[in-house]
């Protein structure tokens, strides 16, 4: 079983600004993008795609989504290619 190791959210958003990541929402909707700023409440993301259960189903553009609703948000190491996360 891994550790979960708690992160601090703010140093842990700056060092991800202008690196790819997914994000994944409560309600089940996957997003793979960019970070471009993040806020109090809200993160801004650039680039964006939506995934439904793993397959590319659109690019959305920018968008800003509410902190309380993602579920999780992990960085796609610098060597991988966005589209190849998982």
């Amino acid at each position: 079983m891994g550790l979960t190791v708690p992160v601090n959210p703010k140093p842990f958003l700056n060092n991800l600004t202008g690196k790819p990541v997914i994000v994944r929402l409560k309600w089940g909707m996957e997003y793979k993008e960019f970070i471009t700023a993040f806020f109090p409440y809200c993160v801004q993301l650039a680039n964006t795609e939506d995934c439904i259960d793993g397959q590319f189903s659109g690019n959305l553009g920018e968008i800003l989504i509410r902190c309380n609703n993602v579920l999780y948000l992990l960085a796609v190491p610098e060597d991988a290619e966005i589209e190849d996360a998982e």
